[in-house]
């Protein structure tokens, strides 16, 4: 079994109804209702929601834990009820009745909140990728990039085409585009250049 998982937080439904399961992710948002306390857990694959009751020896401490928090969770698939399923949800027929919560990373106040598709600024995006990121726009769209250039580099290995890596650093070229230049540790006041194109290197080869 995986250390901080034994399924991912898409994998769950109502066949799993009654297993003792453990998963790991980021706390996305909570909801607060007194009793009880909801928040659903975010990883790669998705989202499933967890359920702490206030009898729970850590249900203050999960009140006070901030949103993108990395917390590892164990406790039994329940179903939900038919009126509270989520049909947006892969996850959304069952729910997970929290019995052991572990902290691995806890997050601070945000500039800028996960979940939603509010419109930021974009000097505000930018300053804050690494939270932009993981945005579920944003995200979908790193994996369609990721899924396209995959299929089309197959595409092209099976078709007898090979894929070369040429370099990183280069000597400075004459064309029109001003060099980016990284200077060099061994030889003092000398620089190399990122190139601006593959195409002579591939044209060598």
């Amino acid at each position: 079994m995986h250390k901080y998982r034994s399924h991912t937080c898409s994998q769950l439904n109502t066949q799993d109804a009654g297993k003792k399961v453990k998963l790991s992710g980021w706390i996305h948002r909570k909801r607060d209702h007194g009793n009880l306390l909801f928040f659903d857990l975010r990883d790669h694959y998705g989202l499933t929601q967890c359920v702490i009751q206030n009898n729970s020896n850590f249900f203050k401490e999960v009140e006070k834990i901030k949103p993108e928090s990395v917390v590892c969770v164990s406790g039994v698939v329940v179903k939900r009820s038919k009126d509270t399923i989520n049909k947006d949800l892969l996850t959304g027929e069952i729910e997970i009745t929290v019995s052991e919560f572990t902290v691995l990373s806890a997050a601070k106040d945000l500039p800028m909140p996960i979940f939603g598709q509010q419109n930021y600024p974009e000097e505000t995006r930018l300053k804050y990728r690494f939270l932009d990121l993981r945005r579920e726009g944003m995200h979908k769209n790193i994996i369609l990039r990721s899924k396209v250039i995959s299929f089309l580099r197959n595409k092209m290995i099976s078709s007898g085409f090979l894929e070369f890596q040429t370099p990183i650093l280069t000597a400075s070229s004459p064309e029109g585009a001003r060099d980016f230049l990284v200077p060099s540790r061994l030889h003092p006041g000398k620089f190399y250049a990122l190139p601006q194109a593959p195409q002579q290197f591939k044209q060598m080869v």
